[in-house]
């Protein structure tokens, strides 16, 4: 005899951030799902995937916050990993067939003035394992398929990178790096510097733009809460906009604002902002986040709204 399905419990709608610290193993899209269905929420996306062999800082977007998910994307990342000296793989890390080994004559000298030459801007060429696609089909079926085309280089910025631990042939280190970067490439790069080759065997994300691991939870602790502690967990929409100015408008002005209207800003009581500058604007009567514009011309244009009433 079947069992009667239990009834679907309704989905809601909310607003928020939630910092996620994605264990091992787990493929974003599977962490998001997991927290969507905790917090029985009708609207949610990540900001960006967090490889699956990696574990760390996965911020997930709720509602109307899912409006301004790009601009984490955009955002640079920190990690901190740890590479190993003389073994090369096929996929750069961990998973990969062993290609090469070779002995590992280097002294944390050596090591500085290699790691000394990736600071900066510098040219990367994405890995075959990699999900950019050419001619339609990801680089990692390629390579799945024993096939390697060619890739041109990008180039990519490496804002801080320092050593962490050397116990040779490991080596942990720190990096804070702009979109676009693979640190798997640059463990193996940094092993072809020192003429040992590399591949990386640990990924932890502990940054994205101003976000950090200090305040995300596991998906076995938001197991463990009640409704209301998960809600508390979650931040307002706006903290994926602490890099913007704020500005706030009067009354007469925000409803001008919500309505998609450039505002001259010789008419605004509000805070002054550099030419171009990308704002996120407030109602001031009661400090509700209204959306994000950018000046330009003398005027204040609209970018993405929010729902008025998101949280702030």
């Amino acid at each position: 005899m079947n069992q009667p399905s239990r009834p679907r419990l309704p989905r809601r709608t909310l607003d928020g951030v939630l910092l996620l610290d994605k264990p091992i193993g787990m493929s974003s899209n599977d962490a998001l799902m997991g927290a969507k269905r905790l917090y029985l929420a009708k609207k949610a996306g990540h900001t960006g995937t967090l490889d699956p062999l990696a574990s760390g800082l996965l911020p997930l977007c709720f509602g109307e916050a899912t409006k301004f998910s790009q601009d984490l994307l955009d955002a640079d990342k920190t990690y901190e990993a740890t590479m190993r000296l003389g073994i090369r793989t096929s996929t750069g890390d961990a998973e990969g067939e062993v290609l090469e080994t070779r002995p590992v004559n280097v002294d944390e000298t050596a090591l500085a003035e290699a790691i000394a030459r990736f600071r900066g801007e510098i040219v990367q060429v994405p890995p075959m394992y990699s999900a950019l696609k050419r001619d339609g089909k990801p680089l990692y079926e390629y390579a799945r398929a024993g096939q390697t085309v060619e890739r041109q280089g990008r180039a990519v910025t490496i804002r801080l990178l320092e050593i962490l631990d050397c116990a040779l042939p490991d080596v942990k280190f720190r990096v804070t790096c702009s979109k676009g970067t693979y640190v798997r490439t640059l463990a193996e790069d940094i092993g072809e510097a020192l003429g040992c080759g590399a591949h990386l065997v640990a990924l932890r994300r502990t940054g994205v733009g101003d976000l950090t691991l200090d305040d995300a939870v596991t998906l076995d602790a938001l197991s463990l809460m009640d409704s209301a502690a998960r809600d508390a967990a979650l931040l307002p929409v706006d903290a994926l906009l602490s890099t913007f100015a704020p500005v706030h408008l009067s009354q007469d002005a925000a409803k001008r604002f919500q309505q998609g209207q450039r505002l001259r800003l010789a008419e605004l009581q509000c805070v002054a902002a550099r030419e171009g500058a990308r704002v996120r604007v407030y109602r001031e009567q009661d400090g509700a986040l209204l959306g994000v514009a950018r000046t330009a011309g003398g005027v204040l244009a609209p970018e993405r709204l929010v729902m008025t009433g998101a949280s702030a």
